[in-house]
């Protein structure tokens, strides 16, 4: 296997070494997340919750996303999926938090948001409510089927935790 390649044993192990709690907010991959990271042997060790939240009421009454954001900029957008990551991180009170949320297809893509749009989010709460706390996204356009983007989703999320679990090791 690919020393680069995102797993979610790496995931685990990167959590494990840091004693840090994981929660997951999932839109398009409907828990497919929260699956991955929990077919690893001992994942209660640092998975805390996933929310799946699908409908713009579930967004905004679970996880605190705001109604401005979801009319100005829709679902799928860096906005909402910061807010969806900030309020699992939030609400289960863990460490980390990633979100998902795009068009998986094979309908509902526009030319601003084609199908296969993800957003993946990222929030970290620093120990002791350090300033180093922050939320970040990355957008991903992938190819194929509605398989095929729910499972490079969930692939870009675990990637996404990863790198920024190495970048804040790399800062501290």
């Amino acid at each position: 296997m690919d020393e680069t390649e995102p797993t979610a044993d790496r995931l685990g192990d990167l959590l494990t070494d840091r004693d840090e709690s994981l929660a997951v907010a999932e839109s398009l991959t409907g828990g497919l997340v929260g699956s991955r990271v929990t077919d690893v042997p001992g994942a209660s060790a640092y998975f805390d919750r996933g929310f799946v939240t699908y409908a713009y009421d579930a967004k905004r009454e679970l996880l605190g996303v705001s109604r401005e954001s979801l009319d100005a900029e829709g679902a799928v957008s860096a906005e909402v999926a910061e807010e969806m990551a900030a309020g699992a991180r939030d609400h289960a009170n863990t460490t980390w938090a990633v979100a998902t949320t795009g068009t998986a297809g094979p309908s509902g893509g526009t030319p601003e948001k084609p199908v296969g749009l993800v957003y993946v989010a990222v929030a970290y709460a620093a120990p002791w409510g350090s300033e180093a706390s922050f939320v970040r996204s990355d957008r991903v356009v992938l190819d194929g089927d509605r398989s095929a983007v729910k499972r490079g989703a969930v692939d870009a999320a675990i990637a996404a935790l990863i790198r920024t679990i190495r970048e804040v090791d790399a800062e501290e």
